[in-house]
């Protein structure tokens, strides 16, 4: 449905659509887990259908919305966008059993197709862009398919219990979450997603420099050191 109405100029329908399929991946995948009914069958279609809703929608959206006046670079773009999602999915399915749950390597095909869709409505609810700012987002789309295959890592929120009864104040705060985003959706369901984008860079660089101070500075690592012994005493 989204390839559909990107092809006859229904962006926002198109990117809800995104959305919407990106809501029962997540689902699916917990649904299997809760049942114990996950299968090799299920892995392999489920990649596909990721293949083909958060690879080839999103990146025929981005084509139709914008970057169809760079011409073969834009084409060039979206090209590599799908490339670098199947091979992020390949990549994952190979990688499946010696992965870390807690985290992703690279981001997610469906964190990079859910900015897509939210900055499609972002940018519509703001009246859309001018077209010498187009370059904006074909610069987006080469970062988002670098990202993919990239080895940064991203929380993949795999130990997040669906159905597992939650503390009072942790069903406040779901509630407030709501209200907020059905306050002003369009910017909400972007912010979210470009920080989830950006987590990854962000907490990598917050690594890298707290070794360089270690590596800099000794007496930083003894320290540590000494304050792992009398946490575990």
């Amino acid at each position: 449905y989204a390839i559909i109405a990107a092809i006859q100029d229904r962006y926002d329908a198109a990117a809800i659509a995104i959305l919407i399929a990106a809501i029962f991946d997540w689902l699916d995948g917990k649904i299997a887990r809760f049942t114990n009914t996950t299968s090799q069958f299920g892995v392999e279609f489920d990649s596909l259908s990721d293949l083909v809703a958060f690879g080839v929608a999103p990146g025929l959206l981005a084509f139709e919305w914008s970057l169809k006046p760079f011409g073969r670079f834009g084409w060039l773009a979206v090209f590599l966008y799908i490339i670098c999602g199947a091979l992020r999915l390949a990549r994952f399915n190979t990688q499946r059993d010696n992965l870390e749950s807690r985290h992703f390597k690279g981001l997610p095909i469906p964190g990079a197709a859910i900015f897509v869709a939210t900055l499609v409505l972002f940018i519509d609810s703001l009246g859309g862009l001018a077209e010498n700012k187009y370059t904006i987002i074909i610069c987006t789309i080469y970062l988002l398919s670098f990202l993919m295959v990239s080895t940064i890592d991203y929380l993949s929120f795999k130990e997040l219990q669906l159905f597992k009864q939650r503390p009072f104040n942790v069903l406040v705060a779901t509630i407030l979450l709501f209200i907020v985003v059905a306050y002003k959706p369009a910017l909400m369901l972007f912010f979210f997603s470009a920080m989830y984008v950006i987590s990854g860079p962000a907490i990598m660089l917050y690594h890298l420099t707290q070794r360089y101070a270690r590596a800099a500075d000794p007496l930083i690592d003894s320290s540590a050191d000494k304050e792992k012994k009398t946490s575990k005493e």
